[in-house]
């Protein structure tokens, strides 16, 4: 599931950019949520109930789950037109998870572009979860994070892994500068827009 889970997780995540910033319809968008948030619920139960039980194993698959649940959430309050408070509280939740998976990559398992890679993505639902919860009218900042996202965290890394090309020393040497450039971006662009053009609004989506 992993590199094929990561591309079809690029694909979820350019559309919903695109959505964010008003170039899709939210109700088009929400059906590629739930068929890839279903795939990534059962594939990973299915791996871990078949799995040698090793916590490595587990904690592996398990990262799944975060991704797939959050499409589901995000497809499911998009089409039944739900108040998205406690999607936003859910993404705070896996946030903090993020992190953690952030850490254990750069300490247990020594892979600097990984532990990038989650910080990226608990910055992203970070984000969620400023605008579901905390309402700042951020939709359009969203949108654009996660369209660089879908691309520098998920789909070219899936492309990457599978023609073999993410195993090369250069690859891991260039995309850990191209995460890096992108959090510091993101972070600056934050700042600079929280106090001028973010402002409290009732709903991010369409």
């Amino acid at each position: 599931m992993g590199d094929v889970g990561l591309l079809l997780s690029g694909a979820v995540l350019f559309l919903n950019s695109m959505m964010l910033m008003g170039k899709a319809d939210g109700k088009s968008v929400a059906i590629l949520n739930l068929l890839v948030g279903a795939l990534q619920v059962i594939v990973p139960f299915y791996l871990i109930v078949v799995s040698d039980q090793q916590h490595w194993t587990i904690y592996t698959n398990a990262s799944i789950f975060l991704f797939g649940l959050t499409y589901l959430y995000l497809g499911i309050t998009i089409l039944w037109n739900l108040e998205n408070n406690g999607l936003g509280w859910f993404s705070i939740w896996v946030s903090i998870i993020a992190l953690v998976y952030s850490v254990i990559a750069y300490i247990h398992f020594k892979d600097p572009v990984n532990a990038l890679t989650w910080l990226l993505w608990a910055f992203l639902w970070f984000l969620f979860y400023l605008a579901n919860t905390r309402k700042m009218n951020i939709q359009v900042f969203i949108g654009k994070v996660g369209f660089v996202q879908s691309w520098v965290t998920l789909t070219i890394p899936a492309l990457a892994s599978l023609t073999g090309a993410a195993l090369e020393p250069v690859y891991q040497t260039v995309w850990f500068y191209v995460l890096l450039a992108s959090i510091v971006s993101f972070v600056v662009f934050f700042l600079q827009g929280k106090g001028k053009r973010f402002r409290s609004t009732d709903t991010i989506h369409n």
